[in-house]
């Protein structure tokens, strides 16, 4: 496909472009190359909404960009505010699929100065494929996959909304709605250009990508030279008891899995993130955290624990005081690194998938 068909098979949002795309586009228009960074600068940059604001551009070029691409956002249809700074919206698509977003955010008082972090949770896919059955989204099934510009345009409303109050995002994590890995190309090229220093220039190692476990994904991912950090869907340590929370472990089960991982770290010199959701007798036993830590060895991870956020279709009680601190103990004994999640959002359904529940989107 020729640069032109390419770019016009994209639809009109300029999220959907990189830089290269627009260089050719101006040029198409016999318009100077070098236009293209202070278009970037200003969209990633400073987060404008209007091609009239890049002032630095002749007005015959802000008024072609204009006719052509679009830089609307994501239309927000609901909003939920927890007291804990959680914010979730409802976002409605240009083809009325569904998605949401998260902001948390976070103080942290250090000895002289007091630390903000304000980190967005981004959606890849419209629903699911994994069917994991603790997660609302895994509960409504796989709709369509998120084009690149649709992953962009999610961190840039986020980044948009608090630039108009002096401040601006700290992290964002891709553990909202759909497995990254099953949008493999749409969500690298996301990341990359979010990441163009000729734009924003956001920095790869305050990106976290989630899955569920996708190999393939993995290996392909291990390959990519990004400093992005890798968070593993894991929740239990055997086969049955993970096949049983987390079907996609019968097609990439748990020695898949790891093996891929191992390879991962060995070729990144990275460590992984593996995410444990604690549910009472469930992923709590010492059978669970006995198998952890033999599967993770060697492996350079640390242990992400987090209380169950309760959905509708998955009955589970958390884990108990008693059974948390038993289960850190273990880890502890094992000499592996680990923290439990701040819970925050429980309030507002921050869940992945529990707002649109909630809203009877079908």
């Amino acid at each position: 496909m020729n640069s032109a068909a390419k770019m016009d098979s994209l639809n009109a949002s300029l999220y959907n472009l990189d830089f290269t795309d627009l260089e050719v586009r101006l040029s198409e228009w016999g318009e100077s190359r070098e236009w293209t960074r202070e278009v970037w600068r200003a969209v990633y940059r400073q987060g404008i909404g209007d091609f009239e604001q890049v002032t630095a551009l002749p007005p015959s070029v802000r008024a072609r960009l204009a006719d052509e691409f679009s830089l609307a956002l994501p239309a927000r249809i609901a909003r939920q505010e927890s007291s804990d700074g959680a914010r979730k919206d409802l976002l409605q698509l240009s083809d009325g699929a569904q998605i949401e977003v998260v902001l948390m955010q976070y103080r942290r008082r250090l000895a002289v100065s007091e630390v903000e972090r304000r980190s967005a949770c981004i959606s890849t896919q419209v629903g699911c494929a994994c069917g994991c059955t603790f997660c609302a989204t895994g509960q409504m099934g796989f709709v369509r996959q998120l084009t690149s510009g649709e992953i962009v345009a999610q961190v840039m409303g986020v980044q948009r909304e608090l630039l108009a109050r002096g401040e601006s995002l700290s992290n964002f994590v891709l553990m909202g709605m759909g497995e990254p890995l099953l949008n493999y190309e749409n969500t690298l090229a996301a990341i990359r250009r979010l990441c163009d220093p000729r734009g924003w220039g956001f920095v790869e190692r305050r990106i976290t990508l989630s899955t569920a476990g996708i190999v393939p994904g993995i290996d392909r991912l291990a390959d990519e030279g990004l400093r992005v950090n890798l968070a593993v869907s894991l929740h239990a340590a055997t086969d049955d008891a993970r096949s049983a929370l987390m079907p996609i472990n019968r097609r990439y089960p748990l020695d898949e899995l790891f093996a891929a991982l191992r390879r991962y770290t060995t070729k990144t010199r990275r460590r992984v993130l593996l995410e444990w959701v604690l549910i009472g007798g469930v992923t709590d036993t010492p059978e669970q955290v006995a198998a952890l830590a033999a599967r993770v060895g060697d492996i350079p991870a640390h242990i992400n624990l987090i209380q169950i956020n309760p959905t509708p279709d998955f009955a589970a009680q958390p884990s108990s005081p008693e059974a948390i601190e038993a289960f850190t103990v273990a880890l502890d004994r094992a000499g592996i690194p680990h923290t439990m999640r701040q819970r925050r959002g429980a309030q507002i359904a921050a869940g992945c998938g529990q707002l649109r529940s909630q809203m009877n989107v079908t």
